[in-house]
């Protein structure tokens, strides 16, 4: 529901042995929003994101979905979530049209809805011209927008996103974009985690970044931005006067590039 708390976080920590991968993180994302979770590599994004959805219990802190206590609600939770991991984890020896109507089954749809959702949703990505490859046999780009339609086919109010554009071709992302703006029109919550900052920025309202296992910015794109002009100026805009989201990404995580760094054999 749009302007309710759709995820909320309270000193949300995850050890593994001696390494803090997320330490006591206090995120909040308010339901309608398109919300971008950054961090550098090994920042706690996955780790972050699996214990989100239920894949990974935290070591300390609290976790609310759709005001829900996901560790006494998982079930209920994960009803009414969507998930598109980085690592798609599909059945490859079924076809797209029966891994459909799985996951349609499994999410608690009756065999006619998901077979009709499955349908749709086959056309809508492109898939049905080829109702007997099996899932091992697409390319990587068909996987992604088969576990796309697969999050997607129970109706989600928050669906999770791990670089969900990678590896699909440019009309197959435009297709899924205008999917996934028509999903926020409608109240859906979408939480996105992605290295292509350009995609972040054209999409996300709100962002939150995290650094070494800790939230070191959670805001608006134009709060965000108005904290680094306050620190820096405004000297590193681009041509349209604002500075972009990769310089606010590089300026909050301290990720200057050094540029008279060479590598003496490329000369």
């Amino acid at each position: 529901m749009p302007g309710a708390i759709a995820i909320s976080t309270e000193n949300l920590t995850r050890r593994f042995g001696e390494l803090v991968a997320v330490d006591q993180v206090n995120l909040r994302v308010d339901g309608g929003q398109f919300f971008g979770f950054l961090g550098p590599n090994g920042a706690g994004k996955s780790t972050m994101i699996k214990m989100l959805t239920g894949l990974l219990a935290p070591s300390s802190g609290s976790i609310r979905v759709l005001n829900l206590d996901l560790e006494q609600n998982p079930v209920e939770v994960k009803q009414q979530i969507g998930v598109v991991p980085e690592g798609l984890a599909l059945y490859g020896r079924l076809t797209g049209s029966e891994f459909l109507n799985f996951a349609g089954r499994m999410y608690g749809l009756d065999r006619a809805t998901a077979a009709q959702r499955a349908r749709e949703l086959l056309d809508f990505m492109q898939l049905a011209d080829r109702p007997k490859t099996l899932i091992t046999d697409y390319s990587h780009g068909m996987q992604k927008k088969l576990a796309m339609a697969a999050a997607v086919i129970h109706g989600p109010k928050i669906l999770f996103l791990d670089e969900p554009f990678e590896g699909v071709d440019a009309i197959a992302a435009g297709t899924l974009k205008a999917m996934l703006q028509r999903m926020i029109s409608r109240g859906a919550t979408i939480f996105l985690t992605s290295h292509v900052l350009e995609i972040v920025e054209r999409l996300c309202s709100h962002l939150a970044i995290i650094h070494q296992g800790k939230l070191v910015a959670q805001g608006s794109l134009e709060e965000l931005r108005a904290g680094v002009e306050a620190r820096q100026g405004t000297s590193l805009a681009s041509a349209d006067g604002k500075l972009t989201l990769e310089q606010i990404f590089l300026d909050i995580v301290g990720g200057s590039r050094q540029t008279d760094q060479e590598l003496t054999w490329l000369g």
